[in-house]
C-alpha cells in the first residue's frame, strides 16, 4: 500500500491516480469515508451549499482547524482498519494507493503494517492560493465569496504548516510539489521514495 497525504488542493488525488496506474493498485481517498465540509466556491456545476458557507463564514481560523482536527479524529479508526484489513489480506486485494488530508503524519507513522510506506505532498502557500483563486474565480467573485476562499486558505495554510512541523519532528517522507512539475514527474519521485522506506513514512536513512 501506499500512502500519500497533504493538505487540500496540493495534488494528492492527481498524483495518487497516477501512482496507481503504475503500480496497478485501486485508488481511493479518505475523502469517500466522510467529507468535513469542502470547497466554499462556487462552479459553474455547483453550488456552495448554506453550511458548507456558514461553517467557513462564522468560525475563525482556529475554530476551523479545531473542527478539521476533530473530524480527523473521528475518522481515524475507520481509516485504519482499512489500512490494517488490507495489509492483512492477499496481496491482489492489498494493493492500494490511498489519499488524503485525514492520514496525519504522528497518526500513520505509528502504524505497524508490513508493505505499506507513505509519502506527503507539501507546496508553497502561494500555489496552493492560485489553484483557489482559479477555480473560484476569485478576481469575479463576490466580496462575501472572497472572503470564504480567503479563509478556507487561511485554515489549508495553517494545516500544511502544522504538518510540515510534524513530518520534520518525526522525519518522515516529503515531497516538494511545487516547481511546476508534472504529475506523472511527481509520481516518479513520489515512487522513488517508497522505495527507500523500511516502514510507513521511514527510509533506512531517517528520511
Amino acid at each position: 500500500m501506499v500512502l500519500i497525504g497533504g493538505t487540500s488542493n496540493v495534488g494528492k488525488s492527481t498524483v495518487a491516480q497516477v501512482v496507481a496506474e503504475r503500480l496497478g493498485f485501486e485508488c481511493l481517498s479518505t475523502d469517500a469515508l466522510a467529507r468535513h465540509p469542502g470547497r466554499p466556491w462556487r462552479t459553474p456545476e455547483w453550488q456552495v451549499p448554506a453550511h458548507v458557507a456558514e461553517h467557513y463564514g462564522s468560525h475563525t481560523v482556529d475554530e476551523l482547524i479545531t473542527s478539521v482536527f476533530d473530524h480527523y479524529d473521528r475518522l481515524w479508526p475507520r481509516i485504519e482498519e482499512l489500512i490494517t484489513a488490507r495489509a492483512a489480506a492477499d496481496p491482489d486485494s492489498a494493493r492500494l494507493v490511498l489519499e488524503g488530508s485525514a492520514l496525519w503524519p504522528v497518526r500513520v507513522a505509528r502504524l505497524q503494517v508490513p508493505h505499506t510506506a507513505a509519502v506527503w505532498l507539501a507546496t508553497d502557500d502561494s500555489l496552493v492560493r492560485a489553484r483557489v483563486h482559479a477555480a473560484g474565480r476569485y478576481e469575479a467573485a463576490t466580496d462575501e465569496e472572497r472572503a470564504l476562499m480567503d479563509k478556507f486558505l487561511a485554515r489549508t495554510e495553517r494545516y500544511q504548516a502544522l504538518m510540515n512541523d510534524a513530518i520534520d519532528r518525526l522525519g518522515l517522507a516529503r515531497v516538494d510539489a511545487g516547481g511546476g512539475q508534472s504529475a506523472a514527474e511527481l509520481a516518479d519521485t513520489v515512487l522513488a521514495a517508497v522505495d527507500a522506506q523500511t516502514a510507513p513514512g521511514r527510509s533506512s536513512a531517517g528520511r
